[in-house]
């Protein structure tokens, strides 16, 4: 079972980069089938670049801090 914890341990080593400029990651679950669900918030709202953020940046740590991980998507 993958805990909060350790999604935001993860979540926390790509805020930075994200909060330079101008939004941030919040998680918002993580689902039985090990989806975690976040919201790309601030300056990453509208910006055609969140996707990208999302699945090159997001996903990619936290896949590879938590492989039990299926997926993750933006709510």
């Amino acid at each position: 079972m993958i805990t909060e914890e350790e999604v935001e341990e993860a979540l926390d080593e790509v805020r930075p980069s994200i909060q330079a400029d101008g939004g941030d990651v919040v998680l918002d679950e993580i689902t039985e089938d090990n989806v975690v669900k976040v919201q790309l918030v601030g300056a990453c709202v509208g910006c055609p670049m969140s996707t990208m953020t999302l699945k090159q940046g997001v996903e990619k740590v936290l896949e590879s801090k938590i492989p039990e991980i299926e997926e993750v998507q933006a709510v």
